[in-house]
């Protein structure tokens, strides 16, 4: 009988295709959704909604943002921290100068913060980004408690660092501006997206560099697929991203962490050329999405990749019953599972307030039992 493993063995276990005693569990969700239940579970600290729900959760640390305070008298806040619930400006800037607005949804249950402005998104060349844009430096940041943190959660699987080159260019240019540079304005996209991997090249580093080699797993993470196919052709990635992504990836992988790649909807036809340079984690897996054949996806590339996430977060977690949900964590660990490893069970995204609890709580108990061997 395979031995009970600690919530970091079975995380570790799941993505080098070790043999694990169950479906190692992880959460993904918004603040909102969060509260709502730890309410319910009557905890106080996400700490103690971990230990109720005995979830193998990985652990994101992050260095502490200490650049520029504000813009034009607009507080400038961590990309990361715009989902803090304690966050309530109605304007804030990131250090990248992505301006955003707070906008409330449900009634005021929870709220996003949406872009409003992109600090380049007009510039026509070059020098007219040179000379009037400010590129992130790693001196914005305070890598100094990084190890303490691991420490903290020296049980869990810690993931840090964080490079993600499509998704910055399209908030600091804009979706449109930016799909034209790459289509016609070759110089500037070059420009751009190198400017991108140095900043994030360097803060990893600089990461891992501190951490003690307590960093288990690093984020290479895009979002190149929408709900029908790809945002960009196959020779646009090559040209643009392949290269820059295997530095990255020699990287991570220098200090013997894992390359976690999150990348949204129906991507298919990427995922080889993504195996192929070395990630070792795909998630969310959309597989509802048309060419997502989940079975596909475990039988063409289960040998190579773990997979992360799968539980479906548009239709069946918020709107499905406790008996689809099951339905849905069965399938999803008779596919992705069918070897009895390389799978982490986690809702495809965030899971959202208006997901009714049992449903949350049918997920993790479902996988315990059906993941159980």
């Amino acid at each position: 009988m395979q031995a009970e493993m600690t919530h970091k063995e079975r995380i570790l276990a799941a993505i080098e295709h070790r043999t694990i005693d169950r479906i190692p569990i992880d959460y993904w969700g918004t603040p909102e959704a969060t509260n709502k239940l730890m309410k319910e579970l009557n905890v106080k600290e996400f700490t103690e909604l971990v230990n109720v729900l005995d979830l193998d959760k990985i652990i994101s640390v992050k260095p502490e943002y200490i650049g520029p305070e504000s813009k034009n008298g607009i507080k400038i806040v961590d990309l990361l921290d715009l989902a803090d619930p304690n966050l309530t400006d109605v304007f804030v800037f990131d250090y990248w100068g992505v301006k955003y607005k707070r906008v409330e949804y449900g009634n005021g249950s929870g709220f996003y913060y949406e872009i409003c402005s992109r600090p380049i998104e007009k510039c026509k060349s070059i020098s007219e980004i040179e000379e009037n844009y400010i590129w992130p430096k790693t001196e914005w940041f305070d890598f100094s408690k990084i190890p303490e943190k691991c420490l903290e959660f020296s049980d869990y699987a810690i993931e840090s660092g964080f490079i993600s080159p499509f998704y910055m260019y399209n908030n600091i240019r804009g979706l449109e501006q930016s799909l034209i540079d790459l289509a016609v304005n070759e110089k500037v996209a070059h420009y751009i997206i190198e400017e991108i991997c140095d900043f994030y090249y360097k803060y990893a580093k600089k990461i891992f560099e501190v951490s003690n080699d307590k960093v288990n797993i690093s984020q290479l993470t895009d979002d190149f697929g929408t709900q029908k196919g790809l945002m960009i052709s196959i020779d646009m990635f090559n040209k643009y991203f392949r290269e820059r992504y295997i530095k990255h990836i020699k990287l991570v992988k220098s200090y013997n962490i894992k390359v976690f790649h999150h990348d949204d909807g129906s991507i298919m036809e990427l995922i080889p050329e993504l195996v192929e340079i070395g990630i070792d984690i795909l998630n969310p897996i959309q597989w509802h999405l048309p060419g997502m054949d989940i079975n596909r996806l475990k039988r063409d590339f289960g040998d190579n990749i773990c997979f992360h996430g799968g539980v479906d977060n548009q239709k069946v977690l918020p709107f499905g019953n406790v008996s689809d949900v099951e339905r849905e964590v069965i399938s999803c660990i008779e596919s992705l599972a069918n070897d009895k490893t390389g799978y982490i069970l986690a809702p495809c995204h965030n899971i959202q307030v208006n997901t009714p609890i049992e449903n949350v709580l049918k997920m993790y108990e479902t996988a315990k039992v059906y993941g159980k061997f």
